[in-house]
């Protein structure tokens, strides 16, 4: 016979999941509204509060920029090549380079700086930190102090991280389509002018901001319901990893359903 699943659910025990999960979503929203709040309130932009955020800034952007910079680079590199290629096979060129940077620097640099954030420059709270009563009644100075400018600077941190690596790739692929040679400038600008229109410009800094604050909230709020329920965190897995990948590829499924249809 075949031993019994530890977690499997009984159905008498469905409505209890449903709505325990309902609370989870509900408390990670309440989270995220309690953090644009005391973003935009200047009582916490003190001294102690700005040293923190440039400490956080400094931690998950500027030392992990050129390690991420040079991965992006080389892997972009290779999937241009491969988009270039396939399109000259095709007879297609003349979409190759609207393609490289509809794919590339639109959809696949902003997540995967998101997830590079939240691997590498994630929030480091552990469960020393919040006991089961902060979780119930928070201290809002205290949230000040560690929420705050952990929020900002991830959100900071994949714009960064998404801007410059979409430059570098802009420039990438002029460099492969057009060669080392100033007269496709003309042609790339219009290219590159029709793909980022205001819409789209604008669809892109709200969507990278998106990933940001998702990648700085769910991994707090994960670790705030731990507390409050007394239970374990586990160590082979970042809290919050599965609802922050769904919360991630929702955003980009969203983004792409506005954008095309």
């Amino acid at each position: 016979m075949y031993p019994t699943p530890s977690r499997y659910i009984k159905p008498e025990q469905w409505a209890v999941t449903v709505l325990r999960t309902l609370d989870s979503w509900w408390r990670m929203l309440h989270l995220v509204g309690i953090a644009l709040a005391m973003a935009v309130s200047p009582s916490t932009y003190h001294r102690a509060n700005r040293n923190a955020t440039y400490r956080y800034i400094y931690t998950g952007t500027w030392q992990v920029l050129p390690w991420f910079t040079l991965l992006s680079t080389l892997l972009s590199l290779v999937l241009i090549r491969i988009v270039l290629v396939t399109a000259l096979s095709y007879g297609l060129s003349r979409y190759a380079l609207e393609m490289m940077v509809r794919v590339l620097v639109l959809e696949l640099i902003p997540l995967s700086a998101a997830l590079f954030v939240a691997l590498r420059a994630g929030l480091a709270f552990s469960g020393a930190q919040l006991q089961a009563e902060d979780a119930a009644a928070p201290d809002i100075a205290q949230w000040q102090q560690d929420l705050v400018p952990r929020v900002i600077a991830s959100a900071f941190s994949v714009m960064s991280l998404a801007t410059v690596s979409g430059m570098i790739v802009l420039l990438l692929a002029y460099i492969n389509v057009y060669g080392v040679t100033p007269w496709g400038l003309l042609d790339y600008t219009r290219t590159v002018g029709r793909v980022f229109d205001p819409a789209v410009t604008l669809g892109f800094a709200l969507k990278t901001l998106l990933f940001g604050l998702a990648v700085a909230i769910i991994p707090t709020a994960a670790i705030l319901e731990s507390a409050r329920r007394n239970t374990t965190l586990s160590s082979t897995l970042q809290p919050g990893a599965t609802r922050l990948l769904f919360v991630l590829v929702l955003i980009e499924v969203g983004a792409l359903a506005v954008k095309y249809i």
